[in-house]
């Protein structure tokens, strides 16, 4: 039996041999004749399944049925109690099912399976929790300033949603987009990833079983260009909620101004990690290794440049060094494992192609800079360090999307801060000091949309999160999901009888 059968069998589920689309609460059936992509596990490269492409004919037979499902009104017009029991059930649902989501997730997007089922399941479980919490709570607004006159403010859901979700956080991420949608009344069609599907199609079902309304949540598979091109692209969709690369974000947002759709965008980033010399070293240095090694560096919020003060330069770099090559590269699947492979081949070429060019640059290698052929077939990316004088190589200018950090010394505050917005991106950074002066100037100077002060990747679903520059258009977040999500809707009532001109009557 294989590594992957073995751990399918543990978590007790099973892998189809093809992989189909989810629409009106029934499977895409088999088209033997259907475009397919094969899905590989990462840790040894073999196939998992076959991924049947979805083409513009059933991509519109979703969004109809989405639509459909709207108008008839089984969850657009639900009371909100029905919709938090749902939430709540499915998110009870996930839990009990950690174990078989982790290993879904796993053998497609090759993250370690601990990370997983202790950070990215419950993630999924926690975003429905909370946008049930939350909609239970949400009022609307009355004016009554204009004499004679009420004014009441409500919404309404905006109707259907296209979710694209991405291949590093499936579950994470896709779960954060159905919750924000689906919280309000919207029904919707959710891309995944052809990379990653299995989770998210696993975590559907569940929401179906829970009780949500078959139609309201369909899944399509395939790829960008044709798939997400024909979701981007139709003409019957009302929001747009993309998770992904510039580059991809603006194809969608080309095909979504054709009908003038709006598009609510989190994209990537190229964040400055600032350890100034009078941090707290050691939290500095494990705060550190969390933020770029997290996720086997596959996260838009890494901290990939490191920005360090010459005071503690020296011992920084070392034991930042010695860490790194202690970390334990393998097989996702083991629960030592902290750093796993690359999501897929294609994406591992790009990350040594970064580091090829990084060291044609000048950048000095400290440690890593290679495949890990000794560790089989998988797509595994040695944990790589950096040293760079300048900012404007491309190691530190683009979004490398892997287990490779540059470090480069700064002189004094200003120097610091000025580097950590010499970026095209802004989506989050991190900055680590004990003065209280320093913090302040981070907080105020640093052009990011989330900043974390003394701490690695926490989360406060409450906060809103986005970026600026072209990390993003937009924030998550729960009045930010509802200003999006939903129509707003002034009804102005009159209080009595105020006085209406008398046009066309004749003068006394």
């Amino acid at each position: 039996m294989s590594t992957i059968d073995q751990a399918v069998a543990a978590a007790g589920t099973a892998l189809p041999d093809v992989i189909t689309g989810h629409i009106g609460g029934k499977s895409v059936p088999v088209d033997a004749g259907a475009t397919r992509h094969n899905v590989y596990f990462p840790g040894t490269g073999e196939q998992v399944a076959a991924l049947q492409e979805d083409d513009a004919s059933t991509v519109a037979t979703a969004v109809n049925t989405a639509r459909e499902s709207f108008s008839r009104g089984e969850w657009s017009r639900a009371s909100t109690a029905t919709r938090q029991t749902v939430f709540r059930s499915a998110a009870k649902l996930i839990r009990d099912h950690a174990d078989e989501l982790a290993v879904l997730e796993c053998i497609c997007a090759g993250l370690p399976s601990s990370h997983l089922a202790s950070r990215q399941v419950p993630r999924a479980a926690d975003n429905l929790d909370f946008f049930a919490d939350y909609i239970g709570v949400m009022a609307g607004e009355t004016f009554e300033q204009l004499p004679g006159y009420q004014t009441i403010v409500t919404r309404q859901p905006a109707g259907v949603a296209a979710l694209f979700a991405p291949w590093n956080a499936p579950l994470a991420l896709a779960s954060m987009q159905i919750a924000s949608s689906l919280a309000f009344g919207n029904t919707a069609v959710l891309k995944p990833s052809e990379f990653t599907p299995l989770s998210v199609l696993r975590m559907v079902a569940l929401m179906e079983e829970a009780g949500l309304p078959p139609g309201t949540l369909n899944v399509v598979n395939g790829s960008g260009a044709v798939t997400g091109a024909a979701l981007a692209g139709s003409a019957d969709i009302d929001r747009i909620a993309f998770t992904g690369g510039g580059q991809t974000a603006r194809q969608v947002m080309a095909a979504a101004a054709q009908h003038l759709t709006p598009v609510h965008f989190e994209l990537g980033g190229k964040s400055a990690n600032i350890v100034f010399d009078d941090a707290d070293f050691d939290r500095a240095i494990d705060g550190s290794l969390v933020n770029i090694f997290s996720n086997s560096g596959q996260i838009c919020i890494a901290g990939s440049r490191i920005l360090v003060q010459q005071g503690i330069a020296e011992r920084f770099i070392e034991a930042f060094v010695a860490r790194t090559r202690s970390l334990t590269v393998g097989n996702p699947l083991d629960h030592t494992t902290e750093v796993g492979p690359m999501a897929f081949k294609a994406h591992q070429d790009r990350v040594l192609e970064h580091i090829a060019r990084a060291q044609s640059e000048g950048a000095t290698l400290l440690c890593g800079g290679e495949a890990r052929a000794d560790l089989g077939d998988g797509y595994f990316v040695a944990p790589t360090v950096f040293q760079v004088e300048s900012n404007q190589l491309s190691l530190c200018q683009e979004e490398v999307f892997g287990p490779v950090v540059s470090i480069q010394v700064f002189d004094d505050d200003d120097a610091a801060l000025a580097l950590a917005n010499d970026s095209q991106f802004g989506l989050v950074g991190y900055c680590w000091t004990n003065s209280l002066t320093r913090a302040q100037a981070f907080q105020q100077r640093v052009d990011a949309g989330t900043l974390w002060i003394n701490t690695p990747l926490a989360r406060d679903l409450r906060a809103p999160f986005g970026g600026f520059k072209q990390s993003g258009i937009g924030r998550d977040g729960p009045r930010q999901a509802a200003d999006f999500f939903t129509e707003e809707k002034a009804t102005i009532t009159a209080i009595g009888a105020p006085p209406i001109r008398k046009l066309g009557a004749a003068a006394d």
